[in-house]
């Protein structure tokens, strides 16, 4: 640069002495954008309907096929679906099929078949990803951070060394989710079969 010259504007938050690197810059996740606007406004779609089935309980009765509904497996009292809104590839969900919203509200048979069936999840997260790890969680009740507070539901999802937490953005690694098709043909496939 000559005397005459003007410094050149920097171009990110990080070239002009602070805040996220261009990685952060660039982060797009905009398939959250329409569960955050939908729950933010009306959270119709999350609390029991007109005839107090919640959510979850209208997903399994569903008449859509699983891959479009995102049920990955269906037992005998518990099932398992994508998250349709997934902190990242991978990420779904373990529930019984009565809505309770606590695990002390679920009986013997079902809290059996409920860790059962989470217990394969795991291990077709395991199959289908090749995670460094894999979380798996609750939130129960709308203090935990429950979405749908009244059907507990566990969250079972593919992590990686350099993604340690589920604020990705903290370690500047982009959010780069499969579609759901995708994740969904995945895991069904990897699914554990008993026999």
């Amino acid at each position: 640069m000559t005397g005459s010259e003007e410094p050149a504007e920097p171009e990110t938050a990080a070239q002009a002495g602070g805040g996220p690197g261009a990685g952060m810059a660039r982060l797009w996740a905009g398939w959250r954008t329409t569960y955050i606007a939908r729950v933010s406004t009306d959270d119709a779609e999350v609390r029991p309907d007109g005839s107090g089935r919640s959510l979850f309980e209208r997903i399994f009765a569903s008449d859509l096929p699983d891959h479009e509904s995102g049920v990955l497996h269906r037992g005998d009292r518990c099932f398992a679906v994508l998250n349709a809104y997934p902190y990242g590839s991978g990420h779904l969900m373990v529930l019984p099929q009565r809505a309770v919203p606590d695990l002390g509200d679920l009986d013997a048979e079902e809290a059996a078949e409920l860790w059962e069936t989470v217990h394969d999840a795991v291990a077709a997260i395991r199959e289908a990803y090749r995670p460094d790890g894999v979380n798996v969680g609750l939130n129960l009740g709308v203090g935990a951070g429950a979405g749908v507070p009244d059907h507990l539901h566990v969250h079972c999802l593919p992590r990686w060394a350099g993604d340690t937490n589920f604020m990705t953005a903290v370690a500047e690694t982009r959010v780069l989710p499969e579609p759901l098709l995708v994740s969904w043909t995945k895991l069904s496939e990897a699914w554990p079969h008993r026999g």
